[in-house]
């Protein structure tokens, strides 16, 4: 069944007869993958919802939002940051509101998943063979702060290139950087170009690592980018999409009813949707929507105790 058909179906338990649902999603910055995410949604759920993507500069302001928005209020965030926005801490440390302790979640999309690309010529085979070799980490981005924050903490003594992201691909088919790290959706569209024109290595991290980071383990799984025979151990920051109480309890059964059945869908057009599945709402680490938790109760899926 189409998500289009599926939404339209749907509707009507959500909405008068004749009416059409309004919602805005807000994920990122546009150009970015998660704003290409919202897009394929909105035009999936096009027919039946009038959905307005509006570009962000980041889940912070996505959050914050919250105080200002209504019941057609949708906005992706990793669930820390919820957390810390109910507890007046981090960036919203002094900023504390009401309106946070009302956001519940409804379902994940697809999470910032860590990649270390090591050209097949450096020899690199695990994170500790970084040492000594020249690493692209980027600028500003998620990814950079994690990678720089995983050289300390393995005491991995790499050659650090001051150059953008951007220029990761042909600085590695160059020969002027070993490795790079990049934090996207998998399959991530800079490895995909870099595994498709120079031979690559997908750099695994050990269980010790993954646990050491405090991250969420992640699997991509063999045969994600050309050349990747196993499946590689990583880490990744999961990425959910919420609304508040103030949204009906229908309309969250429907929309989370929607995006589950039409996900196959979406993942025929864009792979990144087929690395999510409905267990992932256990990264949830506040109240889920009561019309979420309906749905997620009748498919049969463990909710945690939140």
């Amino acid at each position: 069944m189409r998500l289009t058909t599926t939404f339209a179906a749907l509707a009507l338990l959500a909405t008068p007869a004749g009416a059409q649902e309004r919602i805005t999603y807000k994920s990122a910055k546009a150009g970015s993958s998660y704003y290409q995410m919202g897009v394929e949604l909105a035009e999936a759920m096009g027919d039946v919802a009038n959905v307005t993507v509006e570009e962000s500069q980041g889940s912070v302001q996505n959050v914050m939002e919250v105080r200002a928005r209504g019941a057609d209020y949708v906005f992706t965030t990793p669930p820390a940051l919820v957390s810390a926005a109910q507890n007046a801490a981090g960036p919203f440390e002094d900023k504390g509101d009401p309106a946070f302790a009302e956001i519940r979640a409804l379902f994940p999309i697809p999470s910032l998943t860590m990649h270390f690309v090591a050209s097949e010529e450096s020899g690199v085979a695990t994170l500790s063979d970084l040492s000594g070799k020249t690493v692209l980490l980027g600028a500003g981005s998620f990814g950079a702060r994690e990678g720089e924050k995983y050289l300390g903490m393995f005491e991995i003594d790499a050659n650090v290139a001051d150059a953008e992201l951007s220029n990761a691909v042909g600085a590695l088919q160059n020969g002027q950087i070993d490795a790079f790290v990049t934090a996207g959706s998998y399959p991530a569209p800079n490895v995909i170009e870099a595994a498709a024109t120079t031979g690559v290595r997908l750099i695994p991290l050990t269980e010790e690592q993954v646990e050491a980071t405090g991250r969420t383990r992640l699997v991509i799984p063999a045969g994600t980018y050309s050349g990747q025979e196993t499946d590689i151990v990583t880490t990744s920051l999961p990425v959910l999409a919420y609304a508040t109480s103030a949204m009906s309890e229908d309309t969250a059964y429907a929309l989370t009813r929607a995006y589950w059945e039409g996900r196959e869908d979406l993942a025929g057009t864009a792979a990144w949707w087929a690395g999510v599945s409905p267990e992932m709402i256990a990264n949830a680490s506040t109240a889920i929507h009561p019309g979420a938790v309906r749905y997620y109760q009748e498919i049969g899926v463990e909710l945690p105790a939140l």
